[in-house]
């Protein structure tokens, strides 16, 4: 009978990250929450003033090293560079994490630009797989590694606005599942659907009427990036040693609203679409 492995709490101390996207909000959050636990975090964004912002911040984390790499995701030299980055500063990348995330073509899918539509795939599908990538041929297919995707609840179903955002993301859970089955058992590869969390990037959703976006939650609030740093740290460490191609939902209860019967209005996505709907206008 083969042994069952011994299951930690979640540790990645000593563990090399990088964090794309990692300059704020969710991606910040999940830098912040890696570093704190021990580990060594490269972020990555397109801007060097809002890098500089985001270290000044895990600087005064404690914890494991933080540093950073402007370059956009989408193009391939710059994606090569980062990854090169973090090897030169760590001597290894253990944990990727595919935060970096677009939303260009905000509106019916009818009205949607290809040009919109093709800088939204970019980045949010063409990235994370160069990243996967780079981080396999620098470090994950001698020494394995973990890989986490940041998805949306929203490819459970479907919204206004957000149609050409959602698809990419879409086609991101099935590259996600695709690269477990070809990477394993050496490299995990997951990712994460939050639920409206409170960001810049998600303003247009909550910033009209937060009460009303979080009424339709059954966990009674919107979430906050801190929610998906804590479920990425657990998910990249050891404690989740035996989960692959799996998507990890994090949305405050959003996919049982239907069932709930509490007094807290939580029976539709009433608030969230409202909301989606006035931005449209």
């Amino acid at each position: 009978m083969t042994p069952t492995p011994e299951h930690t709490s979640p540790s990645v101390e000593g563990k090399a990250v990088l964090v794309t996207g990692g300059s704020r909000g969710i991606g910040l959050a999940i830098a912040e929450a890696f570093v704190r636990a021990g580990a060594d975090v490269c972020v990555t964004a397109r801007k060097q003033n809002e890098l500089d912002e985001a270290l000044g911040h895990l600087a005064k984390v404690g914890g494991g090293r933080a540093v950073a790499y402007a370059g956009s995701v989408g193009e391939p030299e710059q994606v090569e560079a980062a990854v090169a980055y973090a090897m030169a500063e760590f001597g290894r990348v253990d944990v990727l994490v595919n935060n970096a995330a677009t939303n260009p073509a905000f509106g019916p899918l009818m009205d949607v630009s290809i040009g919109a539509w093709r800088k939204t795939f970019q980045v949010n599908l063409e990235g994370p797989l160069l990243f996967a990538q780079a981080c396999w041929r620098a470090w994950m297919r001698e020494h394995g590694g973990v890989i986490l995707n940041i998805s949306t609840e929203g490819t459970y179903g479907v919204a206004p606005m957000i149609g050409a955002y959602e698809a990419g993301k879409a086609a991101l859970a099935h590259l996600t599942r695709q690269l477990a089955g070809e990477l394993a058992p050496g490299v995990r590869v997951n990712s994460i659907s939050p639920g409206l969390v409170k960001t810049q990037m998600a303003r247009a959703i909550w910033e009209p009427d937060e009460a009303r976006a979080a009424s339709g939650i059954p966990l009674g609030r919107i979430g906050m990036p801190d929610d998906i740093g804590a479920a990425a740290l657990w998910l990249a460490s050891d404690a989740a040693q035996w989960i692959t191609g799996a998507d990890l939902i994090v949305d405050g209860g959003s996919r049982v609203r239907a069932a709930a019967t509490g007094t807290g209005g939580a029976s539709d996505k009433g608030g969230i679409v409202a909301n989606l709907r006035e931005a449209g206008r």
